[in-house]
């Protein structure tokens, strides 16, 4: 079965950091483009940051500048850097793969992140 886990998260202080980390297996990984999702509690999931196949990225304003995200097809897994966390960063956030092509989509559990004095 394909499987997406996410890791790294935590309670961390605002201005401080965090890195993400979502293995995948069972995929052919470097076909997939990678997407960082985040979801607040009452509130719609939010796309926060993507990278294609060729390791282009994109991400929503509110993070440019303080997220990055990176993939490394060798281990499968793909990385959300996270610098001068804020409190509106919390949420759980998860992990997705994306093969249009072959109409392939896939999505891991998700990971907290809490930030908090």
């Amino acid at each position: 079965q394909v499987q997406l886990v996410e890791s790294g998260g935590g309670l961390v202080q605002p201005g401080g950091s965090l890195r993400l980390s979502c293995a995948a297996s069972r995929i052919t990984f470097s076909a997939y483009a990678m997407y960082w999702y985040r979801q607040a509690p009452g509130k719609q999931r939010e796309l926060v940051a993507g990278i294609t196949s060729g390791s282009s990225t994109n991400y929503v304003d509110s993070v440019k500048g303080r997220f990055t995200i990176s993939r490394d097809n060798a281990k499968n897994t793909i990385y959300l850097q996270m610098n001068s966390l804020k409190p509106e960063d919390t949420a759980v956030y998860y992990c997705n793969a994306r093969w249009s092509q072959a109409r392939l989509n896939f999505w891991g559990q998700g990971t907290q992140v809490t930030v908090s004095s």
